[in-house]
């Protein structure tokens, strides 16, 4: 990626009721670790920590270790860190997605609204499959938006003769993503059960500007990190985009809504079963 995004733990927990909504939705149909013994969990893409302490609410014996590799994201996901209710143990480290493979067996790995930053991930489902024990699982959710107005008004305005000098590349952003029947197909081919599916939820937003406000979290990182040099430019460009996200998304009498799409997949190895 052109420009590789900074993030901002505070924007991004902004809208964290919406944001981890997703992530319930998936936990709800991840199984339990085979056992025997603590659960092997890595949250990978862990952000500011607060997913990774739900894990710990479900499996309050496991041993997780949460990695990303933004030192903003880490230090915030620090207060997470620690002996667990039922004597696991949350832990975190710097770690690059797009390199990484596990050291060792686990028996989830689990990424939530990460796999769209990672041009070729599939390309690494292979490593993971091979890493989780019997009856271990490989979860993840991602965006699946990269057509909303949102996206592509961000597209649009960048290449726009005012912008394509300075943020050509920038928001081509989170588009690496498959469909569901993609997904199902390249992980049963490596030998795993598989649920796939997707969800639209229709987001109520409240305040002025929301949706450029929810972006300033995410999608938007990586225009915000190109013009992180120059203010005045900053803030023109979000004037501008603010204004078409308007038009797109006008607010209603209860606020606006923001519809977005997200794509869920659940790789079961078989085995394992108790």
């Amino acid at each position: 990626m052109p420009h590789t995004p900074t993030w901002d733990p505070r924007q991004y927990l902004r809208h964290s009721g919406p944001r981890t909504r997703p992530f319930h939705d998936l936990l709800a149909r991840v199984p339990d670790p085979p056992g025997p013994g603590p659960a092997r969990i890595t949250d990978l893409g862990c952000g500011p920590g607060n997913a990774t302490a739900l894990l710990a609410d479900r499996w309050p014996d496991a041993l997780i270790t949460g990695l990303d590799n933004s030192p903003e994201m880490l230090r915030a996901a620090a207060a997470h860190a620690g002996p667990t209710s039922g004597g696991g143990r949350i832990s975190f480290a710097a770690a690059d997605a797009a390199h990484w493979t596990p050291d060792g067996p686990l028996d989830l790995i689990i990424a939530n609204a990460l796999l769209q930053w990672v041009p070729d991930h599939p390309a690494s489902f292979p490593a993971w499959a091979g890493a989780l024990t019997p009856g271990g699982a490989l979860a993840f959710q991602v965006p699946g938006n990269q057509n909303a107005p949102s996206h592509t008004l961000m597209r649009r305005l960048c290449d726009t003769p005012r912008w394509r000098g300075r943020l050509a590349g920038a928001a081509r952003g989170p588009v690496h993503v498959l469909d569901p029947a993609a997904y199902l197909t390249v992980l049963t081919d490596l030998g795993l059960t598989v649920d796939a599916w997707e969800t639209t939820y229709t987001h109520l937003l409240p305040g002025p500007d929301p949706v450029l406000d929810w972006l300033k979290g995410t999608g938007l990182r990586p225009v915000l990190t190109a013009l992180a040099d120059t203010p005045e430019e900053r803030e023109e460009f979000l004037a501008e985009y603010a204004a078409l996200l308007r038009e797109a998304y006008p607010p209603g009498p209860h606020g606006t809504v923001f519809p977005f799409r997200r794509i869920f997949v659940v790789a079961r190895k078989p085995g394992g079963e108790r």
